[in-house]
């Protein structure tokens, strides 16, 4: 059996191993320059490329007569846009790395002005699941950036530390925080709950005030990874500060409380998280982050001041010219407001 084993050895074929399926961009970014260094495996390039053997790539003369075809699968697999302008790479120099099993493209682009914002798609050996790019960038010569490319995460919008960085990310997060909350029922619904009982304009303003700064708190602790309570928690307790507002309308109407302006502040720590939630997913540049933050805090606050603005001024006109009829519509009003947060607490609780 141990002679048998040992010339079933002999006989095997031998397998070339594919030890780090790996590829390394580094970006270097400056006033004066825009360079790339893309180091690649000899595998994958010679997988790709169909070169057999693979270790021909780190002959000079080799890795010369295929230069095209490199560049070309580089182009279609690394896609890179400047403040929405394509940029076209071009290849400086090739230079095998014998010591790495790597083949080292060292590559140029030509920018019209330092960049405010980078989009790079990275998905260089698809044919391998398991296979990685990791990402450096250098603005200036100093670390800014550092990105992980795979299977699933392929995209990357990076805002630069210059004053076009900044202004990239007020264009982008100040629009989204708009869009969030016009496009958020149950935001509008708490806010519009809060309005129904009305009251004069500092009196809304002071109520409003209070949200905002509470949920600024939550949205900025969660966006810093300092406060991260689980989504299944946060949404269902949304739904209940939406019930709750409602049944609160109805208990003041008859007592003649008004407790909105600390309701607004308790439920507002509550809706900060849920903001972050969809910062996140919103994709929060950690580069610039502190600009993100306000951009997109000052985006929803524009989106809140025009619905109480106009619902606000809807109550008073319909309060003025109809008391009776106000009333109704406060309490009406209140039951379905509290009738909505109940469907969203069961369905984001059980479903």
């Amino acid at each position: 059996m141990l002679l048998l084993t040992v010339l079933l050895l002999q006989l095997a074929p031998p397998i070339q191993a594919h030890p780090t399926p790996f590829s390394y961009l580094d970006l270097r970014l400056s006033q004066s320059r825009f360079e790339a260094t893309l180091v690649m495996h000899i595998v994958d390039l010679a997988h790709d490329l169909e070169v057999t053997p693979a270790e021909q790539l780190l002959d000079p003369r080799v890795a010369e007569s295929k230069r095209d075809l490199i560049l070309n699968l580089v182009r279609s697999r690394l896609v890179m846009a400047a403040d929405g302008r394509a940029l076209d790479p071009e290849l400086l120099r090739l230079e095998p790395l014998p010591e790495r099993q790597a083949l080292a493209l060292h590559l140029g682009f030509h920018t019209e002005a330092f960049p405010g914002v980078l989009r790079i798609q990275c998905a260089l050996f698809p044919y391998d699941p398991q296979h990685q790019t990791f990402l450096n960038v250098y603005e200036e010569g100093m670390l800014a950036h550092q990105e992980i490319f795979n299977r699933e995460h392929s995209t990357l919008e990076y805002f630069t530390g210059s004053r076009q960085g900044t202004l990239a990310v007020v264009k982008k997060f100040i629009p989204g925080g708009i869009y969030h909350i016009f496009t958020g029922p149950d935001h509008i619904l708490f806010l519009v709950g809060l309005l129904l009982l009305g009251g004069g304009m500092l009196r809304l303003l002071g109520i409003v005030t209070a949200f905002t700064v509470a949920h600024s708190i939550t949205l900025s602790l969660a966006a810093l990874d300092l406060i991260n309570p689980p989504t299944r928690i946060i949404e269902p307790a949304i739904a209940l500060s939406i019930v709750y507002v409602g049944i609160d309308n109805l208990m003041a109407g008859n007592k003649g409380r008004d407790v909105r302006t600390w309701l607004a502040f308790f439920f507002g720590f509550v809706h900060g998280f849920g903001f972050a939630a969809v910062l996140r997913e919103f994709g929060l540049p950690r580069q610039a982050l502190g600009w993100s933050l306000f951009s997109f805090n000052f985006g929803v606050e524009i989106g809140q001041a025009c619905i109480v603005v106009v619902v606000a001024s809807l109550l008073a006109a319909l309060r003025h010219r109809d008391p009776a009829l106000s009333r109704r519509v406060m309490q009406v009003g209140s039951v379905a407001v509290s009738l909505m947060g109940c469907y969203w607490f069961i369905e984001r609780t059980f479903f």
